[in-house]
């Protein structure tokens, strides 16, 4: 938001220079982001009046203008511009005058006495944008006929003057008007403030226009007047049209000037539709599936709803004819036609307006108020404000007003305590300190004192969206107690030594293990769009964000190998070979049994996850390795090591985000019980298509939850007896598992076993058979055995290997091979 300090020293004028103002709404929590010059500078630019022109003896374009450029002085000035005529009044650069550089950084422009054409110009007249102060060049700035000869021009439009560009937090709606910032400025500096007039107009005509709102969610109060044989082509003052420009709005004719003046002086947003073009009476309501609207911006929006939140609408017997608390439609627009209007303010509730211009791809000042909160209560006033302005312009005969109380905020009493205050802010202030800030900034209050406290019962103001709760009384306590006043104390707290978890796992370790193994860290957003999260999650009803912040963010995630996907996307459109991703981080799953808590929210879990992906060569490019691709069991292994010492076990399984035949379950025994980790796996080649990748990468997720818990290291003694060391092959169908092999062998609870290693795998291939059959194969172990008591002999190894082989062969029908 920008405006001028002229503009607000109108309402409040605090004994500061502009840079003490600055700082002072700073501190406050009006972060000034910079302040400018009305401006740039210049010199002996000077209003002057053209009595004469005449055309140019060797130039087509060019006319010879004799100025009056005051005291006395007619000079003969050479122009170019085509609105350069006798009678008009504007600004006359004289010879040694200086003008603002055509380029940022140049050298000012300096007047001389020259000639064009042979034609001696002792001056310059100047379009705004010479001036520095608009961008129209189509011709030099005319003034108005009242404007004093030879005055300084600089003087006469006030040009000696600053822009307050300050950025408010979304909290913060009470300020979005230069009154409602000049407000917090008497608050902070305890200078008088001068409010705004609010006079009733004397009502001339009984003209109404009908108006029925329907629908009280969308619409809290409802005001209007019809004003007849207004002027649309008057003229809109300098005055308000430089209010205009400080803001950073162009003038565009006077009753649309009058109503954008209106909402940055005062706050309240309104509309003004020519009353001709309104068919019948008017309806507020919500849009309807098969409506749609031509906006004053030309595009055409749909009102459908489809699953999407409603938009509300003001409707006329034919359609809607405008966005309600957003943007007005083409087919009512006020022209310079304009004869009779419909003046209109409303409060619309915020939640009805927050998210619709988004929807839309566009935003509006407008509803960037309505969304965060119109005070309610000033409806009729900012009426009665706008229909003053609207007949000192542009004249006319007004009706009466039309108001509708439907609907308004409820302000709760909102409790303080005073010992909360203190502990929160790190000050002792005071209770009567604390009632004085409050009636400073408009809070009312009832006091009670005890012993022990004393309580704060405050009833905001119904300008006042942000105060709801005990902490934000104790922000508006803090900043207008000032920031700067309360000292930087060091934190005083009792330091003791914290032992090391040794029975836990770091997740900060994970992250340096997976940096480690070339694994770059990724941080995406909690939310992902809705088509990733139905394919990679399998999830047809995702948790919808209310008020997404763009339409790809709609929705919350249940996984992390969604956003792994698209950083992967991102790296390819960037020409990258060899991508290494993990992501940690939470994500988001319905749970009716989860109950509210501190941290957690009642039917959701929020569970922190680890996920990688591993796309391109296995290995850089070097000489000593050959250059093949990352596969299942490079990422394997990586997860191995990641979760060492645990015992993993990989199982075949099924993921809505992972190739059927190239998937894994990992878990591992925990007390008996398999606890299960996560998943790893190529992704879907159909979701690979979806993604336009080149090829599959291999991508895993782990719960941090299962594995954080390590448990203490069990110690066992190194045998001083060689081991002994047993090859042991069998024959199993093709889906018997490795694993189901190694349970199999784990039943044998014999402690002279201490490892039992896969080393081989054999297959049958036509001309290669090796005594088995098609859908056989041969699966060879290697069986470490030893004692601690002595050497193995024969006798007491063999009965063990036997064990095995039964084993085995009883649960996954294995034969000796």
């Amino acid at each position: 938001m920008q405006f001028s300090e002229s503009w607000l020293r109108q309402y409040v004028n605090p004994a500061l220079n502009t840079q003490e103002l600055a700082h002072a709404l700073t501190m406050a929590g009006l972060e000034v982001e910079e302040t400018k010059p009305l401006a740039p500078p210049f010199t002996q630019v000077v209003v002057a009046k053209i009595l004469d022109a005449q055309q140019h003896p060797d130039a087509d374009r060019l006319r010879v203008c004799q100025v009056d450029a005051g005291q006395g002085q007619v000079l003969q000035i050479v122009c170019g511009a085509p609105n350069a005529r006798a009678g008009i009044k504007i600004p006359c650069a004289l010879v040694g005058a200086q003008l603002p550089p055509a380029e940022e950084g140049g050298k000012p422009f300096a007047i001389k006495l020259g000639k064009l054409r042979g034609v001696e110009s002792q001056g310059m007249l100047c379009s705004g944008r010479e001036l520095g102060i608009g961008q129209d060049s189509d011709g030099i700035m005319e003034l108005p006929e009242d404007a004093p000869i030879g005055q300084d021009i600089r003087q006469y439009l006030q040009l000696d003057d600053t822009i307050f560009v300050i950025k408010l937090t979304p909290n913060k709606a009470d300020c979005l008007s230069v009154f409602g910032v000049a407000r917090e400025v008497a608050a902070i500096t305890g200078a008088p403030l001068q409010a705004p007039e609010f006079k009733a107009v004397t009502v001339q005509i009984k003209d109404q226009l009908p108006v029925q709102v329907i629908d009280k969610d969308l619409c809290g109060r409802f005001a209007g007047r019809v004003i007849k044989g207004v002027n649309a082509k008057a003229k809109t003052p300098a005055w308000m049209v430089r209010y205009l420009e400080s803001a950073g709005q162009r003038s565009i004719s006077a009753l649309v000037d009058i109503s954008n003046y209106a909402m940055l002086a005062i706050g309240q947003p309104s509309h003004v539709f020519d009353l001709d073009k309104i068919k019948g009476s008017l309806t507020v309501r919500w849009g309807q599936d098969g409506e749609s609207l031509k906006l004053l911006n030309e595009q055409t929006v749909s009102l459908s709803q489809q699953g999407q939140q409603g938009v509300g609408i003001i409707a006329d017997e034919v359609g809607p004819q405008s966005l309600a608390g957003i943007m007005g439609g083409d087919l009512a627009a006020v022209s310079l036609e304009t004869q009779q209007v419909y003046l209109e303010c409303a409060f619309w509730w915020p939640q009805a307006i927050q998210g619709r211009s988004r929807r839309f791809n566009f935003s509006t000042d407008a509803a960037h108020r309505f969304e965060r909160g119109v005070d309610a209560s000033q409806t009729v006033n900012a009426l009665e404000f706008i229909t003053q302005l609207i007949l000192e312009v542009c004249g006319g005969q007004c009706g009466p007003v039309q108001d509708q109380i439907l609907a308004l905020p409820e302000r709760k009493q909102v409790r303080l305590r005073v010992s909360r205050a203190q502990k929160v802010i790190g000050v002792k202030i005071s209770a009567e300190q604390i009632a004085e800030l409050f009636t400073r900034i408009g809070l009312s209050f009832e006091k009670t004192s005890s012993a022990d406290d004393t309580i704060f019962q405050v009833q905001a103001p119904a300008h006042r969206f942000d105060i709801e709760i005990e902490e934000d009384l104790i922000e508006e306590v803090a900043r207008l107690y000032g920031f700067e006043n309360i000292p930087a104390n060091p934190p005083v707290a009792s330091q003791s030594m914290q032992g090391t978890h040794e029975t836990r796992r770091s997740i900060h370790g994970l992250r340096h293990a997976l940096a480690a193994r070339a694994y770059q860290e990724a941080l995406n957003f909690g939310f992902i769009d809705q088509q990733s999260e139905e394919r990679i999650g399998g999830n047809p009803n995702p948790i919808k964000v209310l008020n997404p912040i763009a339409s790809h963010l709609a929705v919350m995630r249940s996984n992390l190998i969604g956003g792994l996907v698209q950083n992967l996307t991102q790296n390819l459109a960037r020409k990258a070979s060899r991508v290494r991703l993990f992501e940690v981080g939470r994500v988001f799953q319905r749970n009716p049994n989860t109950p509210a808590g501190e941290l957690a929210v009642a039917g959701y879990d929020q569970p922190i996850k680890i996920a990688g992906l591993a796309y391109g060569p296995a290995y850089p490019e070097q000489w000593g390795v050959a250059t093949r691709a990352v596969d299942f069991y490079d990422v394997k292994g990586d997860i191995e090591a990641l979760l060492a010492p645990l015992s993993l076990q990989f199982k075949t399984c099924e993921h809505p985000a992972l190739h059927p035949g190239r998937s894994a379950q990992i878990s591992f025994k925990y007390r008996g019980k398999d606890i299960l980790v996560g998943v790893l796996g190529e992704l879907h080649p159909e979701w690979s298509q979806a993604y336009d990748l080149p090829s599959s990468p291999i991508v895993f997720e782990i719960d941090w939850a299962a594995i954080q818990d390590l448990g203490l290291p069990k110690v066992s003694p190194i045998s001083k007896f060689p081991a002994v060391k047993r090859d042991l092959a069998v024959v199993v169908k093709q889906h018997v598992t490795v694993a189901e092999l190694l349970a199999a062998m784990q039943t044998v609870k014999q402690a002279l076993i201490q490892s039992i290693e896969l080393f081989d795998q054999f297959k049958p291939s036509p001309g290669r058979m090796g005594g088995m059959a098609e859908d056989e194969k041969s699966l060879a172990f290697r069986i470490t055995l030893a004692d601690e008591a002595g050497t193995l002999q024969d006798a007491q190894v063999e009965p063990v290997i036997s064990e095995l082989v039964s084993a085995m062969s009883v649960k996954c029908q294995a034969r000796i091979r």
